[in-house]
């Protein structure tokens, strides 16, 4: 009798539970793939994600009368939510277009030379005068690293960062880094 209330109130709840946590954070990764246009990873995550769901919904319709596996499930789907988001930060793939607004354009143009970031700069009118854009391609890891300098330099400057699907460097933009350019970043150094 005992054992059988063990596995009714705890152990099959928390089964239920762990492999909710697993099959949404599949899903969620999978997602994030799919928006990436990672194609070949999606479907082999979308598998093993309907596979543990089908085995946790049958744990729970086995177990019908027993409200602990409602909670568990849906605990473990919201868990799992979390778990998948924070996975995907943690694997920082792709790249992200950060746009700043600012009124301190040259001297954010110097420390991005200086620090070697590709960029984009155009004019811009604000409610409170000349403003430039800039635009910048980089790694999702990059992205840290950047707006502590971005706030460093301009504290006030206006940011958005937007994940990009597909970014196609230059290599001829890339090639010449002694001479650098506020549009494009590098530029090729004509003869």
């Amino acid at each position: 009798m005992l054992d059988y209330l063990m596995n009714t109130w705890w152990a099959i709840p928390l089964m239920i539970f762990f492999a909710r946590i697993l099959d949404v954070s599949i899903g969620t990764i999978r997602l994030i793939f799919i928006s990436k246009g990672m194609k070949n990873y999606a479907p082999i995550l979308g598998f093993f994600e309907v596979l543990i769901w089908l085995l946790a919904v049958k744990k729970v319709m086995t177990d019908v009368a027993n409200p602990i596996t409602y909670i568990a499930y849906a605990g473990g789907f919201a868990t799992g939510t979390y778990v998948g988001m924070w996975v995907e930060e943690k694997v920082t793939t792709g790249k992200v277009l950060i746009r700043v607004i600012t009124k301190q354009f040259d001297v954010l143009t110097t420390e991005l030379i200086e620090n070697n970031y590709p960029f984009t700069a155009v004019d811009g009118q604000g409610k409170h005068g000349e403003v430039k854009i800039f635009f910048l391609v980089v790694n999702k890891h990059q992205i840290k690293e950047l707006m502590d300098l971005i706030k460093k330099i301009t504290p006030a400057a206006f940011y958005t960062i937007e994940d990009v699907r597909y970014a196609r460097e230059n290599p001829e933009l890339l090639m010449n880094k002694k001479k650098i350019s506020p549009f494009f970043g590098f530029f090729r150094k004509d003869k």
